[in-house]
């Protein structure tokens, strides 16, 4: 996953109003229930179905670091997804996104005037329009590249331009080198 991808989760799990099952044998059963067996659970976690049956019935209390990361993983991922639908479809409705980040930014300008790249700290509440793009390139499987771009539009519209008042000669708005990104909506 990408920088952009990794912040919507983590705006996700920040909405959850219930948290997770906490004990192993309760993080299995949630799997299976979702997933709708032991030996795609095991696919899911990279270990044998037996192995999913002995965590699901209480014969093994912990899983390696390794594993248990997988499943904590696996259910947070699939956890409370109308809590999740509820806020993106409010965040590209009327509440739009707001991005916190240090990166590089990069732009073409007109003659004269400076492009060098450089790195800012913005924190920059975006329009609904953005969120529902934002969020339909995730769900059809975009790259970072493509959810950067759209954050970088974005960005040029409402901090560089200041939604039409300036620098209306700026055409193309880069993100480059991200040291963090996060996302509120």
């Amino acid at each position: 996953m990408g920088e952009i991808e990794d912040a919507i989760e983590r705006a996700d799990r920040e909405a959850f109003t219930k948290e997770p099952p906490k004990t192993l044998k309760g993080r299995i059963g949630y799997l299976i229930k979702q997933l709708g067996s032991a030996k795609a659970v095991a696919q899911e976690i990279g270990v044998t179905a037996d192995s999913v049956n002995r965590y699901r019935r209480g014969a093994r209390k912990h899983a390696r670091p390794d594993v248990a990361a997988k499943i904590d993983d696996a259910v947070r991922a699939r956890w409370q997804p109308l809590v999740r639908k509820r806020r993106h479809r409010q965040a590209a409705a009327t509440g739009g996104i707001t991005v916190e980040t240090r990166a590089r930014f990069g732009y073409t300008a007109a003659v004269g005037s400076t492009d060098d790249g450089r790195f800012r700290r913005l924190t920059v509440h975006l329009p609904p329009e953005y969120a529902q793009r934002l969020f339909d390139a995730r769900e059809t499987g975009a790259g970072n590249r493509e959810m950067r771009q759209i954050i970088a539009e974005g960005f040029k519209e409402i901090y560089f331009q200041d939604s039409g008042a300036r620098a209306m000669g700026l055409s193309d708005v880069e993100i480059n080198d991200i040291d963090y990104l996060d996302l509120d909506y």
